[in-house]
């Protein structure tokens, strides 16, 4: 009977655990955002266009446009200058880098998301600008 019990205690219990259902609406973002003067400066990149832009939590969805075949193999970086421009709000510059090996002439559209939570600075926001393509957003936590 002991045995029973133990049994259904540890099934009752081990589904708790595994409960998925979070209000907290948190996620895991598919990538971190790189913070390098060095790597921001000569990271090259493949042609694209941001489509849109949000933030969600700590994490910062972009969906870009580029050719390709289907985007499988595309890699893709979020890379931070490293300085912190002092206006109201602060800002941050970044790069968005795409290396694209695809030989295809169809025009491709995916979406990624980049952890941003180490780009937090004093003051709860910073606009982040996207220096390569114009793209700005507000990032308040």
């Amino acid at each position: 009977m002991k045995l029973k019990v133990l049994f259904i205690s540890v099934v009752f219990f081990g589904l708790l655990a595994c409960n998925n259902d979070d209000d907290t609406g948190s996620k895991i973002c598919d990538n971190s955002t790189l913070i390098s003067p060095e790597a921001y400066a000569n990271e090259t990149t493949a042609a694209f266009n941001i489509n849109s832009m949000e933030i969600q939590d700590s994490c910062l969805k972009i969906s870009i446009s580029s050719s390709g075949c289907g985007g499988n193999s595309w890699e893709l970086k979020l890379i931070d200058s490293g300085d912190v421009l002092e206006s109201m709000p602060p800002q941050r510059n970044l790069r968005l880098s795409l290396k694209n090996n695809e030989i295809c002439l169809a025009i491709v559209t995916k979406e990624v998301t980049f952890d941003i939570s180490n780009l937090k600075v004093d003051g709860g926001q910073v606009q982040l600008n996207i220096v390569n393509s114009d793209a700005k957003i507000l990032y308040k936590y």
